[in-house]
């Protein structure tokens, strides 16, 4: 009697092990064929928020691109500094993907002639002065930051770049290409509008906004803390949209994932 016991207990484990394989190939399955993909990304941007966006993305196993400046944060520091070399290690260890911004969050202006442009670095030594920017400095000014990540996280960089605020030009474009990155910039219904004022844009008209508006294929923008909002964002937006926007049948991807999505030809140049 005891031996048919056991016999019935070995037979329930094998049937209910083969049951949870089946879930998870079917779950593997679902998400490789996942037709509502979007792109979430994040720009440095002050900090703030860096670790909370981290805790998130990693609670609900959304993979997301990071684009990365050396941006003075709200500690007090830069964002790729020694002391932030743990977070953005831990970040790629989890699958994230990683561009640049430029080194010293550098704007463009506009275009000068062929292989010029006028800039104008946020940070640096030659920060708020207008710059004239060839070919050559802006491939320095990139492998700043390939370079910094490098050593951070001992992997390189992805071939991607963001401009300071998505500024460019179609010569700046192809200078980047020079520079061996492809330009990202972000969709209409992607902005998520983290960095205007709160106190005309609340963060639960964002949230509506966002989820009512972003469209499969759509690559979404927001940044790791922003000094000109005074209620920030991720805390009270960040969560119950990545929810929502999977209860609505959209998955998650990083910029890598979207290279391969023809709606994104405007988008990543």
């Amino acid at each position: 009697m005891g031996i048919s016991l056991l016999s019935q207990v070995k037979n329930m484990m094998k049937a209910n092990l083969a049951l949870l394989v089946l879930l998870l190939a079917s779950t593997l399955a679902d998400a490789a064929t996942c037709s509502r993909p979007v792109y979430l990304t994040f720009d440095t941007g002050n900090m703030a928020v860096a670790e909370y966006v981290a805790k998130t993305l990693k609670q609900h196993d959304v993979k997301a691109t990071f684009f990365l400046a050396n941006e003075r944060t709200k500690r007090g520091d830069f964002s790729l500094d020694d002391s932030w070399n743990g977070f953005w290690q831990d970040l790629k260890k989890e699958g994230h993907a990683f561009g640049n911004h430029t080194f010293h969050h550098t704007y463009f202006i506009k275009d000068l002639g062929q292989h010029k442009v006028l800039t104008k670095p946020q940070f640096g030594p030659q920060a708020g002065k207008a710059v004239v920017t060839d070919q050559q400095q802006l491939c320095q000014e990139l492998k700043l930051v390939s370079d910094r990540f490098l050593k951070i996280t001992g992997k390189p960089l992805d071939p991607i770049w963001r401009a300071p605020g998505g500024k460019v030009s179609p010569q700046y474009i192809e200078m980047g290409h020079v520079c061996s990155y492809k330009h990202v910039g972000w969709s209409p219904a992607g902005f998520l509008g983290d960095e205007l004022a709160s106190e005309k844009f609340s963060n639960a008209s964002l949230l509506e906004k966002a989820l009512k508006n972003i469209q499969p294929g759509d690559v979404l923008m927001a940044h790791l803390g922003i000094w000109s909002r005074n209620d920030p964002w991720a805390p009270a937006v960040l969560e119950p949209l990545i929810m929502g926007l999977k209860k609505k049948g959209f998955c998650f991807g990083t910029i890598l994932d979207a290279q391969q999505d023809s709606r994104l030809s405007r988008i990543i140049q």
